[in-house]
């Protein structure tokens, strides 16, 4: 099978098994790749999106606004042609020298320094957080303080400490988020919810 019979197959498979659900067509877009990725139908109940989230997120992606990761691995996972179309760019500062150099002078994390790093350039672009506690708290603390304004954040930390912690919190303040609730999560979660809105941001809802 070629690779888009299997994910169009994918697709059937997982909207037979996840039945009838209450999600509009653009949420569930999200949620479905969430799924396929990740072969977990939890995300069906454990996903929450702020109201007008996801336009937010198309809106960022079709301005061409940068979009930043806290992981190399969920920057590779994010599909680059849409963005790229219309100019936006997919970055991941975990390895800058300068936030390195912070992150070891300050005693913080290199997630949180490349946070403080991309504080001014991520303004109405989107956020992306797979792995980091860490940088999802302080990302939060950052736009409580009118810090940090990006037009969306995707809050999708996975891990035993801070992490359900860290969404929960998220999902308690007035900013655009997709996020969900408890341990799960992981970079490459993440990077499809922003597949999902280039997808979007480009062609009809699949």
């Amino acid at each position: 099978m070629k690779p888009d019979d299997i994910e169009a197959l994918s697709f059937k498979i997982i909207d037979q098994e996840a039945g009838e659900h209450d999600f509009t067509p653009e949420k569930w877009a999200v949620v479905r790749r969430m799924i396929h990725t990740s072969a977990d139908f939890e995300y069906m109940n454990t996903v929450r999106f702020y109201p007008d989230a996801i336009q937010k997120g198309i809106d960022a992606i079709r301005a061409g606004k940068p979009i930043f990761t806290d992981t190399e691995m969920a920057r590779s996972g994010i599909r680059k042609g849409e963005p790229a179309r219309f100019g936006g760019s997919v970055t991941c500062l975990i390895g800058d020298p300068q936030v390195k150099a912070y992150a070891l002078q300050a005693g913080v994390t290199r997630a949180r320094a490349a946070v403080d790093r991309a504080a001014q350039e991520m303004t109405d672009g989107i956020y992306v957080i797979g792995n980091a506690p860490t940088a999802l708290l302080h990302l939060i603390k950052l736009m409580r303080q009118g810090k940090a304004r990006p037009a969306l954040v995707i809050g999708l930390p996975v891990g035993f400490v801070n992490a359900a912690e860290s969404k929960e919190e998220l999902t308690r303040t007035d900013f655009p988020y997709i996020t969900n609730l408890g341990r799960k999560g992981g970079s490459n979660v993440a990077a499809s919810v922003v597949n999902a809105l280039s997808i979007m941001a480009t062609t009809d809802v699949r």
